[in-house]
């Protein structure tokens, strides 16, 4: 049963390649990173699931789809029609509104000059420095273009090497009725349940958790979703551990094909860490951020997916214009003269993929 479960949790985030479009539709959210190793997460996120697809069409692309960066329940790339469900974000479901006079005339410079970079934007009003997150200094300016664009006051309309470039946005009022509110969460709780299924409860209760960034209005009814969500999704016990997943999917009894796919830390199927150990049965890590003497896997080791097991990870690295690979595996190499052959066929479409061909 336990393999079912792996197979519904591969079979469902890794169908047939399709278009971008199609594929940002289908995820609903692609969780984004900054790091290149080789390639951005969300870029090797969507490589597996968009025929043809090459490290940064998403950004190129960006004007001309249907999907806005945004908060879900990480920074990443979201469709519209997800994006319609969280915003606006005040509790009373009215469009937001500067908080200060900086804000208001911020927007107003954006509305005036029709998108901004936030360089030109700082140079403009000479906001200064504030302390960030991580207890070191960033602009001002950033930090409030940040803010307006967590409210919705300001989007995304593009990057420029990778810095947002920003434009004046307001999202419409929407119906403030409890049904249509709990319509709306459910919504996204579908949408979360859909990326990330099969879930054991403890990770349901997360991500349903989690939706407080995407829908920080409605933080106090995520506990009744929860309660909505179970009663609603399918269900099985394991080993004492009860699972959930869409009730119109059924659990997956087609053997998977054989493939070798590198993921990326983000990647749907192995995002979630108490789900990965639950299935596959060794603990996997995300270290770009332990010090490097205390790693285990490597700065920024892909989980190897072979047919619907993920045994080991890479350590991919460019060197004198060529892709370098350094393996390492949960218990032992396959010895199967098949997965050889599969895991040159992945080395050769990441090279395709970050344009290293030949």
């Amino acid at each position: 049963m336990l393999r079912d479960l792996r197979r519904l949790a591969v079979r469902r985030s890794l169908s047939r390649p399709s278009t971008l479009e199609a594929a940002l539709h289908r995820l609903g959210f692609v969780q984004a990173d900054p790091i290149r190793a080789p390639a951005r997460a969300q870029d090797l996120t969507l490589r597996h699931r968009v025929a043809g697809y090459r490290a940064g069409d998403l950004e190129r692309r960006y004007e001309d789809l249907d999907v806005e960066e945004d908060v879900f329940i990480n920074y990443g790339y979201v469709a519209r029609t997800v994006q319609t469900l969280m915003h606006p974000r005040t509790p009373s479901s009215r469009p937001p509104r500067p908080r200060s006079a900086r804000e208001r005339d911020l927007v107003s410079f954006l509305r005036e000059r029709g998108a901004g970079h936030p360089r030109d934007i700082d140079q403009h009003f000479s906001h200064g420095r504030v302390t960030n997150y991580w207890g070191g200094t960033s602009s001002a300016t950033t930090h409030m273009l940040e803010h307006l664009h967590y409210r919705g006051l300001v989007r995304v309309i593009r990057r420029e090497k990778g810095v947002r470039i920003y434009a004046a946005h307001e999202h419409p009022a929407r119906d403030a009725g409890a049904e249509r509110r709990a319509e709306r969460i459910d919504g996204l709780v579908d949408v979360v349940v859909g990326i990330y299924a099969p879930l054991p409860l403890a990770s349901l209760s997360m991500v349903i958790a989690r939706l407080r960034y995407a829908a920080p209005q409605w933080r106090a009814a995520l506990k009744d979703a929860l309660v909505r969500a179970r009663a609603r999704l399918a269900r099985t016990t394991i080993d004492g551990v009860d699972w959930y997943w869409p009730a119109a999917v059924r659990l997956a009894q087609r053997e998977p094909d054989d493939a070798v796919r590198l993921l990326t830390p983000f990647d749907p199927i192995v995002w979630d860490r108490r789900r990965f150990e639950l299935l596959w049965n060794w603990p996997y890590r995300f270290e770009a951020y332990t010090p490097a003497r205390q790693r285990k896997f490597g700065y920024y080791a892909l989980p190897i997916l072979w047919r619907d097991d993920v045994i080991g990870w890479a350590n991919l690295t460019t060197a004198n214009g060529d892709l370098q690979a350094e393996f390492g595996y949960a218990r032992s190499r396959p010895r199967d003269r098949v997965f050889t052959r599969e895991l040159a066929i992945e080395i050769d479409r990441v090279r395709a993929f970050l344009g290293r061909e030949g």
